[in-house]
């Protein structure tokens, strides 16, 4: 039996600015732009590995509006889920992101639990870690 991750959802409040960073701070590759309405979904991929796709949603797209309201307040709020990613040169990742002018939270650090990695906000407030692969 064989079990991959293929697609993994992070919540935005603004596709554009989430687009500009995942796509040319990150260098993701853009392979999906779906709107429906006043919603949009991209999908990304890393160029590295492009069979797992990152699906980045509004937070009233598909849910009810108590239940987008609710994901909305959690979002601005920093408290949903980020994403990690591995780079082969964490402190170039790093240089990258700064020049993007990205909301540093960690500059790359030794970790006490024996990676090294280095913390950022994307636009809507998720926390994106980046370790050294």
């Amino acid at each position: 039996m064989t079990l991959k991750l293929s697609v993994a959802h992070l919540t935005v409040d603004n596709p554009e600015l989430a687009l500009t960073f995942y796509r040319d701070a990150l260098g993701l590759n853009l392979v999906g732009d779906v709107s429906n309405g006043p919603f949009r979904w991209l999908t990304l991929v890393s160029p590295d590995q492009p069979e797992v796709q990152i699906v980045l949603s509004q937070p009233h797209a598909g849910r009810t509006q108590e239940d987008g309201d609710t994901v909305a307040r959690l979002l601005a709020k920093g408290s949903l889920g980020g994403a990690i990613f591995s780079s082969s040169d964490l402190n170039a990742t790093f240089e990258k992101l700064r020049a993007a002018r990205a909301d540093i939270v960690q500059e790359p650090t030794d970790q006490p639990w024996g990676v090294r990695d280095c913390a950022v906000r994307d636009p809507a407030g998720n926390m994106i870690r980046i370790s050294q692969a």
